[in-house]
């Protein structure tokens, strides 16, 4: 009787009262001294990008690392801006080619290596640069450094190859439509520009009716070439990525002078018809000075993580972007909304920045009025807080951080700056701009931006989508809140 007293006083007490605080320390524990301040260690510094430039022009840049991986890429300044009309379509299939036979090696002889190295390959064709990238253990370097020069620099472009990857081309051309995102970010670039960045980077129809061998070696040796050339790593110690890499391509020749390819931002409007609920629709303007004008870069990455936005369904985990301006103002007031985000694009002298929008096609003349303001909104002083400021640049600051994580896009964002800027510091200017960024800074760049013309492009039902000119008015002059108001109290 007495034990069932007890136990039954003991199920009464709380738990704080039956179990110590896990905020105390706990008795009897001890802990070892601190070190003395003399004998703490001080964070390591920022990591500094080393360049070596051979003779010829190739520029060698690297930072080491440590890990147990390493990734050596190449950058070639070569791209869809760089072709020609007979040329139209070669970047596209160089990516296509990339890491195939070579005049030393077979494809069979390529793949044991990789596996030999704990290897993994990849290439990727953009407007305005191609990227080879070979991720390998660290102690395989000068394997990894072999084959990838050799690919780069040896391919063979067999011609039954050639064939294939020309079928393959048609075939995934035929599903870029049904991708409206891609589709009309390529369409976006095809109207707003006139010039080199207009080329498609996704060959037409008629370009790969046209394209052959003959043309893909002509713009490969037209544009590869040593002062267009930069190998770059990370995870590596550079004088041992020299050593392995000098004998390499000291004999790589210089190209003839290239004039760098004219482009014309314009605005413009795109409409592609199809039978489908939602209609897809994405607003673009010009911001001028693209990566050598650095600070105007980043205000404008600043401003596209501010803007954020998310969708109705989101595969990214709960939270991903609900606090950002398109979110919290329009995902959450409009049900019906299917999606809303912003989205930049940024080269050498220019870039994009605009909205892309997925709403039913019966609601979409609303949601496009909705974009608008937001996008007016930003450039309204006041309009933007602080706290949303401070928020959208840690926010930055953390998505530049995590991507350096990755070795690949360590490597090619190292390819991407020296030729832009070869002091080896661009990713520290980058994270200090962040830094400064200010309300007026996005006030100013904003204002700058609208007062472009607008470039639309659409994929749905797109009848029911105003009319360029339209949108052009109500980005000169925009509806006050009371007028917005009324408007949507009708609507």
């Amino acid at each position: 009787m007495r034990r069932l007293c007890s136990l039954a006083s003991v199920r009464s007490r709380t738990y704080a009262e039956r179990f110590p605080s896990l905020l105390d320390p706990l008795p009897g524990l001890r802990f070892p001294p601190a070190l003395h301040d003399e004998h703490q260690q001080s964070p390591p510094p920022p990591p500094h990008t080393e360049v070596t430039t051979l003779p010829n022009g190739v520029r060698i840049a690297s930072q080491d690392i440590p890990g147990p991986m390493c990734c050596v890429g190449v950058t070639v300044a070569a791209g869809s801006v760089h072709e020609t009309p007979s040329s139209a379509g070669a970047s596209y299939m160089l990516e296509r080619l990339a890491f195939h036979e070579t005049q030393n090696r077979g494809l069979g002889e390529i793949a044991l290596s990789v596996e030999a190295t704990g290897g993994k390959l990849g290439a990727v064709a953009g407007r305005e640069r191609m990227f080879y990238r070979y991720g390998a253990l660290r102690a395989s370097l000068p394997l990894a450094v072999e084959v990838l020069l050799d690919c780069v620099r040896n391919p063979a472009f067999l011609r039954n190859q050639v064939r294939c990857k020309v079928a393959e081309a048609r075939e995934e051309l035929s599903f870029l439509e049904s991708n409206p995102e891609l589709f009309l970010r390529e369409s976006l670039h095809r109207v707003g520009y006139s010039g080199a960045l207009g080329n498609p980077l996704f060959p037409t129809k008629e370009a790969l009716g046209r394209i052959n061998r003959g043309a893909i070696c002509n713009f490969y040796f037209e544009n590869y070439t040593a002062d267009r050339l930069v190998l770059a790593a990370s995870g590596v110690n550079h004088q041992h990525l020299v050593d392995i890499a000098a004998p390499l391509l000291s004999d790589l020749p210089k190209g003839s002078p290239v004039h760098k390819p004219k482009s014309a931002y314009t605005g413009g409007d795109f409409r592609h018809k199809t039978d489908s609920e939602v209609t897809h629709v994405a607003m673009a303007f010009e911001v001028p000075g693209g990566w050598h004008q650095a600070k105007s870069a980043v205000i404008m990455k600043v401003m596209q993580t501010l803007m954020g936005g998310g969708a109705s369904y989101s595969s990214g985990g709960p939270g991903k972007g609900m606090q950002s301006r398109l979110y919290l103002l329009v995902m959450m007031e409009y049900d019906w909304m299917q999606a809303i985000s912003a989205f930049s694009a940024v080269y050498d002298d220019t870039g994009l920045f605009g909205i892309h929008l997925v709403a039913p096609s019966d609601l979409v003349a609303e949601a496009v009025d909705i974009a608008i303001k937001e996008l007016t909104a930003i450039a309204r002083p006041g309009e933007v807080t602080e706290a949303e400021l401070n928020r959208a640049k840690k926010t930055t600051v953390s998505s530049v951080l995590q991507n350096l994580e990755s070795r690949e896009s360590h490597t090619e964002d190292i390819g991407r700056q020296i030729p832009i800027d070869s002091s080896g510091k661009a990713s520290q200017h980058f994270l200090e701009h962040i830094d400064e960024v200010t309300l007026d800074d996005i006030t100013s760049v904003a204002q700058k931006m609208l007062s472009s013309c607008p470039t639309m492009a659409s994929w749905g039902d797109v009848d029911k989508v105003p009319t360029h000119e339209y949108v052009r008015k109500q980005i000169e002059s925009p509806p006050s809140d009371l007028m917005w108001a009324l408007k949507s109290l009708f609507s």
